[in-house]
């Protein structure tokens, strides 16, 4: 092929992106399709008879297709006016729903939050968190979603999920790790010591750490943030093997019942108490002497998250709304 056979293509695709039509010609183009009139169309989109006639022609140039049937008495849709009528009021319609949705999230916690919740926190910590949503945020769609640590993690990394409540390092107020996830602290809580009821440490206080070298002590399955926090509370007071060796729990609820039933003890955080173990007599509870074993609940974001402003401020409602559970507020 030729450089001159070429040329005039080039041509083509330069002219026709220039002529790609802009919305105030589909916006009066439309307006005309509805009502066939051109003072009636040209009133319901506050423009001027001549500019609504105006934009529709240089519609019709920018096409090339001819959209009316202009007569003395009253105007028609062509046949490629009637199909392309269509497709104008669809793209109308799409930018309209660019714009809600702009609105939307320009206004904060309004649209859809996705939050991600380890299992050790959602049944105990969820009632508070939806009532706060509830009463303060009533424009906000709460989506949970409960699952391990490193699936949490995961789906914010890829976002999937917008925000995580889960255990979060203890230290520095506010902290982000390598991967860019920024945590903030919401409160601590102390692990509690659950056993069956005649055991020799039932519903005693004080109870030394050192004591957790000499029981059965039984964990959750393996991925639960709550095994590993127990495993380190072991390490610390000198205990490496012999630690749920034989059993384990998917869940809280099947881990107390295991304790019920005689096969060993387990650490519980404070907040599930009332839920796992108030109503089971054949289980019995001890404290450990000061400083407890602890955890420290909080939020997780990407450290670039549009929303990180709004987060902080949802963190510090929740401060306020968990004053009343058995925790220690991080300020």
């Amino acid at each position: 092929m030729t450089p001159s056979a070429r040329r005039p293509r080039r041509q083509s695709h330069r002219a026709g992106r220039a002529r790609q039509p802009s919305l105030s010609q589909l916006r009066a183009f439309a307006a005309v399709a509805e009502h066939l009139h051109f003072r009636e169309a040209a009133a319901e989109i506050g423009m001027s008879q001549p500019a609504l006639s105006g934009a529709v022609a240089a519609l019709e140039d920018s096409l090339g297709i001819q959209l009316l049937e202009r007569t003395t008495r009253r105007v028609l849709l062509s046949p490629a006016g009637e199909r392309l009528a269509v497709r104008a009021r669809t793209v109308l319609d799409a930018v309209g729903e660019l714009m809600e949705e702009a609105e939307a999230v320009r206004a904060p916690f309004t649209g859809v939050l996705r939050l991600g919740v380890i299992p050790t926190c959602a049944p105990y910590l969820l009632p508070t968190v939806l009532r706060l949503v509830h009463d303060r945020y009533p424009e906000l769609d709460l989506q949970v979603h409960e699952e391990q640590t490193a699936s949490l993690l995961d789906g914010l990394l890829d976002g999937r999920l917008d925000l995580l409540m889960l255990a979060v390092p203890p230290g520095a107020p506010e902290r982000a790790d390598a991967d860019g996830v920024v945590t903030v602290p919401l409160f601590d809580e102390d692990f509690v010591l659950v056993t069956p009821r005649h055991h020799e440490l039932a519903g005693r206080d004080g109870v030394p750490r050192e004591a957790l070298r000499e029981l059965d002590l039984l964990l959750l399955d393996e991925g639960h943030c709550l095994r590993q926090q127990a495993l380190d509370v072991c390490r610390e007071v000198g205990r490496s093997e012999g630690v749920s060796a034989t059993t384990s729990a998917a869940g809280l609820s099947t881990l107390v019942q295991l304790v019920a039933g005689g096969l060993g003890v387990t650490l519980l955080p404070r907040t599930s108490l009332h839920v796992e173990t108030e109503r089971n007599e054949l289980l019995a509870t001890a404290r450990f002497a000061d400083p407890a074993p602890s955890r420290r609940i909080g939020l997780a974001m990407r450290a670039g998250a549009a929303r990180r402003h709004e987060f902080e401020t949802l963190a510090k409602d929740l401060r306020e709304a968990m004053r009343p559970l058995p925790v220690r507020i991080v300020a």
